[in-house]
């Protein structure tokens, strides 16, 4: 299963939307175990005033076919946002190389123009959350984010339900990348995300589930489009671009510095049911080898690699509001704080880190496990030093030379048995841990 087919994804974007017909149910021949993604019931299609289309620009003497008339367009709003995408926005995701930073700015627009609507949908989304930020009281933007954001996932969905072909697995992916980059960016402008509890109407924070939805399902696109995309120059210069894998699978070892949560595992593990202990085990384990990863890593964004290549059993117990898993949770966003000025990460590592503090009771055992995160979180010193980080990564950087394995390698292994209905669960669920997927470069 897909995870942008959680309501939680894009929840916000349905106050943007008008309800529309359902999606017909997915195809079930893309590939054996995973199901292709459907919308949230609660996003749709944008109204005839929501949403634009640059295929339906008016064309001289009637020469061309009828526009789309469903689709009217506002061509001031949406020249204005492909020049903020073509002129800024490529360039805050995160690119690492020349190859890259002219895919995002160059190759993804010539795609979109070919036809790929879902494609220039989810790009001109993001262009408007780039522009909302900075113009937070545009009401205008803030219809735009929603409407383009409601209108690519509901094309990209109905495409995914047709079938991944050679002729638009690449946009499929890229669009992918840009729905994950959506739902990361979304949570900034939801000031208050929060949930009423009891009947006093207090506010509780609530757990940021959307960035592993969108991150998960970025992972299951990518394995099920994997034998039409493996020889794609675009998507193996996003992938390379990473980088290299180097996951060391003990975190219980003397050098793993968020070995510590795991202390106590057996103890919950002994009231786990019996068919969930090792998808348990093995989730807790792989979240914290890929922190220790991130950790020690000298390129920020490295950290974003966590929800991504989390397992699904991880991001269930996540859900569950296990203490465990909120303390990861909590160490992930401070790994983020490196990032802090770029304009969709902003203050992220503390207001989720604290969010996350506050979920836990006044005498908690897991206190001491939130001593680094908070300090992290309320850091104000500029460049946090190694001594308060943890380590130096640079010095670590040039300790490990390695090759270690590349994201390809992973990919291979999870498109190979995800696609085979012989492969057993356990098989699966390694190659799920094994794959390291980060669709933002």
């Amino acid at each position: 299963m897909c995870d942008f087919e959680s309501p939680v994804v894009l929840d916000e974007l349905a106050t943007a939307a008008t309800p529309s017909a359902t999606t017909p149910p997915p195809a079930s021949a893309q590939a054996a175990s995973l199901s292709v993604p459907q919308p949230s019931p609660s996003v749709s299609s944008p109204s005839q005033t929501q949403a634009t289309s640059m295929a339906s620009q008016p064309q001289p003497n009637g020469a061309s076919p009828e526009p789309d008339t469903s689709r009217p367009v506002d061509r001031l709003l949406e020249l204005r946002l492909l020049h903020q995408y073509t002129t800024s926005t490529c360039k805050t995701l995160l690119t690492n190389s020349p190859a890259t930073h002219d895919i995002w700015q160059k190759a993804v627009p010539d795609m979109a123009f070919r036809g790929k609507t879902y494609l220039a949908d989810a790009m001109l989304s993001v262009a408007a959350l780039h522009l909302r930020s900075q113009e937070p009281t545009d009401k205008a933007l803030v219809q735009a984010s929603h409407a383009y954001a409601a209108s690519a996932l509901a094309a990209y969905v109905e495409t995914l339900n047709n079938g991944i072909t050679a002729d638009n697995a690449e946009a499929l992916f890229l669009t992918a990348s840009l729905i994950a980059f959506q739902a990361t960016a979304q949570r900034i402008f939801i000031k208050d995300d929060t949930e009423t509890t009891g009947n006093n109407g207090a506010s509780r924070y609530t757990t940021p589930m959307a960035w592993f939805h969108a991150f998960q399902g970025v992972k299951t696109v990518v394995a099920t489009s994997w034998q039409w995309i493996r020889n794609s120059n675009i998507v193996q210069a996003v992938i390379d671009s990473q980088p290299s894998f180097q996951l060391d699978l003990n975190p219980l070892g003397p050098n793993s510095f968020f070995g510590h949560l795991l202390e106590g595992l057996d103890d919950e593990l002994a009231n786990e049911s019996k068919d969930k202990v090792n998808a348990t085990s093995q989730g807790y384990f792989h979240a914290v080898s890929v922190l220790n990863w991130a950790h020690k890593n000298p390129f920020p964004p490295a950290a974003l690699a966590f929800p991504a290549s989390v397992s699904r059993r991880f991001v269930e117990v996540v859900d569950e509001k296990r203490p465990r898993s909120l303390a990861i949770l909590a160490c992930f966003f401070a790994l983020l704080k490196r990032m802090d000025s770029v304009w969709w990460l902003e203050d992220v590592t503390r207001r989720e880190v604290m969010g996350l503090v506050s979920l836990f009771e006044s005498g908690s055992p897991w206190w001491r496990h939130l001593e680094w995160p908070v300090r992290i979180a309320l850091w104000n010193g500029g460049t946090i030093t190694s001594d308060v980080w943890g380590v130096d990564y640079e010095k670590e950087a040039e300790s490990n030379t390695g090759t270690g394995d590349t994201m390809v390698s992973h990919i291979e292994l999870f498109s190979r048995l995800t696609s085979n209905p012989q492969a057993t669960a356990s098989m699966s669920a390694q190659a799920e841990l094994e794959l390291m997927a980060v669709p933002l470069d």
